[in-house]
């Protein structure tokens, strides 16, 4: 497998020409050229509604579906009718929940993990005002891992749904997601994953996993802001409808996308794919293998340093293994997380502290009074001067 040129790929990105090192990147990736000159270009030549017979309407209208096209190429869906391209994940997810739980009859159950990002807890949580029945689903308080004999003991006749990351935001963990969509099938279950903080990092095949639905956000992985849904055909066209009453039930994606799909921002969204395709060689498990193995270069190299400093400590694997993305979270003893950052953004480094919507997890490991933990992410646009220049500006103070 030949290594990624990254200093070549880094030109693809105009802001990484700048004097700012992007540690940050779980909370939003840079944006490639490609995607904001297909922008520029659409808004340009193409800004019209779809649907006319006129022929700039059917270029445009060819244009968007191209878009979804390339977003059902990029997760191994079946069909582009399985993809739901709406504002944000958090609202996909949200807009789910509403139309799935309207199939739900009270005393059902849903389990939820308290290390998801909220967007994939909140919305099925508030379906207990139907008379859902919510089942928690925690990580164990020393390995920090959702164990599988956890959700066993949970799956009974009345789940309905397992809503689950595949990896989480902080702890950086890959979940073995095929091996849980098919627990929760065997009981008659259907599985929502949040994959935000895995798509960046590798490749996504919802058919190979079985996934009833997965979700994603493009501003993490080098493209506009949207959030994209895969749904099954099936259940798809089985949800209620969420757009007006005279869209018709199999009116696929268009009956979840009320006022339609950003235009602009779908059909730049394309270049992401054409990106992937060329680091893989025409080939999206190479480029995702690539990417990984420069990523796990650079993790291992941070998570080696912090376990060199005593009043750290990893929150998550502190070693970088397969089942690992190279998003690292960690908190200093004695320190606020709060604190930690703005040593590294007067040297021009972002890098961030919080909760990252993740606050159950956070509350439940007693990391809340200490404002959070550390967060690090990098992807393979990152290399190792940058991290150089990372550990050297943070070594004093940690």
């Amino acid at each position: 497998m030949n290594a990624l040129d990254v200093d070549l790929l880094r030109k693809r990105f105009p802001a990484l020409g700048g004097d700012w090192t992007f540690f940050d990147n779980a909370g939003g990736s840079q944006t490639l050229g490609a995607v904001a000159d297909r922008v520029r270009d659409y808004l340009l030549t193409t800004d019209v509604q779809l649907g006319a017979t006129y022929d700039v309407s059917r270029r445009a209208g060819e244009r968007v579906r191209a878009g979804q096209r390339a977003m059902a190429t990029l997760v191994n869906a079946a069909d582009p009718s399985e993809i739901v391209i709406g504002s944000s994940t958090s609202a996909l997810l949200r807009m789910l929940a509403l139309c799935l739980g309207r199939t739900f009859s009270s005393g059902d159950e849903i389990i939820v993990t308290n290390c998801d990002h909220e967007a994939n807890i909140g919305p099925w949580v508030d379906l207990q005002e139907h008379g859902v029945r919510i089942r928690s689903w925690n990580v164990n308080p020393d390995t920090l891992a959702l164990e599988t004999n956890g959700l066993e003991r949970l799956l009974s006749e009345r789940t309905r749904l397992v809503a689950v990351t595949h990896t989480s935001n902080v702890l950086g963990h890959v979940n073995p997601i095929a091996e849980w969509a098919q627990l929760a099938h065997d009981q008659g279950a259907l599985i929502c994953v949040d994959g935000v903080a895995y798509a960046p990092h590798r490749r996504v095949d919802v058919r190979a996993w079985n996934v009833d639905f997965y979700a994603l956000s493009l501003y993490k992985v080098y493209g506009p802001h949207l959030g994209v849904l895969f749904g099954k055909r099936e259940h798809l066209l089985s949800l209620p409808r969420w757009n007006h009453f005279f869209i018709e039930d199999d009116e696929l994606p268009y009956k979840l996308q009320p006022g339609n799909v950003n235009y602009e921002l779908t059909w730049s969204a394309g270049a992401i794919l054409d990106y992937l395709t060329e680091i893989g060689d025409g080939d999206l498990e190479t480029a995702y293998a690539r990417m990984t193995a420069h990523e796990s270069v650079l993790g291992d190299r941070l998570l080696r340093w912090l376990q060199t400093k005593s009043r750290v400590r990893v929150i998550g694997d502190p070693e970088m293994t397969d089942d690992r993305v190279s998003t690292i979270s960690f908190v200093v003893d004695g320190v606020k997380s709060s604190e930690i950052p703005p040593y590294a953004d007067a040297a021009r480094i972002g890098i961030r502290w919080g909760d990252f919507y993740a606050r159950r997890l956070i509350d439940d490991l007693g990391l809340s009074p200490g404002d959070g933990v550390v967060r690090v992410s990098m992807v393979h646009y990152n290399t190792e001067a940058e991290m150089t220049r990372l550990l050297e500006t943070l070594d004093p103070w940690i």
